[in-house]
């Protein structure tokens, strides 16, 4: 009897001790993160590789859930849902953000990036610094520029060869002044639309055509719905990898600093991947059935030279000249 009840009261002080270290332990830390592309697309594969370092380097206690294919909202929702705190991080390309801050519209003016190595100087450099620091304000951290890439068109009507053949085509277009501009001058019919709503838009015909880096074009399945694809590079597109001010400083700073070189790993190999990605995906787009031109580009660059005109006076004149190296 004596036995039974030291083994029965041991048992209790055991239960108290392990709920007692249950109760006192910190619960680990989600960070939702939104992204508005593919399961297979670059952006899941470098959000993969980013939870991945983020769960090694805070060991355990910081788990990032990644959300693709706008499960919880368009990139303006997600961007607006960092704003408000009601969204932990997204991934977005940086026309979007030009809705927020105007230091976001040099890198959409036509054909200012000609070659990776400058964008990439750029946006890690000063520039990249100074339209960081124009987010802060809204309440947003940017932890880092990553790859998104250079936007080639296609559209379900003709080849594209000159700028002409653009004229008159209902293109779909991402909600930004710069790219509006842009599809005007050249005589087509911008139509703002969410990402989500592309596809469905392509094959009923309500959009004659889009524009979206090679990996978008091959992992959105454009093909089946587009047979024209002009390798025109005419926009560069960096993504930008954004989390909440108001959660990034409740973090403690081995966290705060473990979540920034997570950022900074994973932006190198999502470039990386990228690139070795984009060297096989015009083959891959043209054994999908698409037709594939290169435009003439010197012809579309002076076509599109009223655009930087436009937005000199609301961008800075010095800012283009720095980012375009003329």
């Amino acid at each position: 009897m004596k036995r039974t009840a030291c083994f029965a009261l041991t048992l209790v002080i055991a239960c108290v001790f392990v709920a007692g270290l249950a109760i006192g332990a910190p619960a680990k830390k989600i960070i939702r993160l939104n992204h508005t592309l593919a399961p297979d697309s670059h952006y899941q594969m470098g959000l993969e590789k980013f939870a991945e370092l983020v769960k090694a380097k805070t060991n355990g206690a910081i788990e990032v859930q990644i959300f693709h294919s706008s499960q919880l909202g368009s990139e303006r929702d997600a961007i607006e849902g960092v704003t408000l705190g009601t969204l932990e991080a997204t991934l977005v390309s940086t026309a979007p953000l030009a809705n927020f801050s105007k230091k976001f519209l040099v890198f959409d003016l036509p054909f200012i990036v000609k070659d990776r190595a400058t964008a990439y100087k750029a946006l890690d450099g000063e520039l990249g610094d100074q339209m960081a620091a124009s987010l802060e304000p809204k309440g947003i951290k940017t932890l880092a520029f990553w790859e998104n890439g250079f936007r080639m068109l296609t559209n379900s009507k003709r080849p594209i060869q000159k700028p002409a053949d653009v004229a008159g085509l209902k293109i779909r277009l991402m909600e930004n002044p710069v790219h509006m501009a842009t599809f005007k001058t050249l005589g087509a019919a911008p139509v703002p639309m969410p990402f989500g709503e592309l596809f469905t838009a392509l094959q009923q015909k309500t959009v004659d055509g889009q524009e979206n880096p090679l990996v978008i074009i091959k992992t959105s399945k454009f093909y089946e719905v587009q047979k024209h694809l002009a390798l025109t590079g005419h926009f560069y597109s960096p993504a930008a990898l954004l989390m909440g001010q108001k959660f990034f400083r409740g973090l403690t700073p081995d966290q705060q600093k473990a979540i920034q070189d997570a950022a900074y790993e994973a932006r190198d190999w999502e470039r990386k991947y990228c690139q070795d990605l984009e060297d096989s995906l015009v083959s891959e787009l043209k054994a999908a059935g698409m037709q594939v031109t290169r435009p003439d580009l010197d012809a579309f660059e002076k076509a599109c030279e009223p655009v930087y005109k436009q937005f000199e006076a609301e961008i800075g004149l010095d800012t283009i000249k720095a980012l375009r190296g003329k």
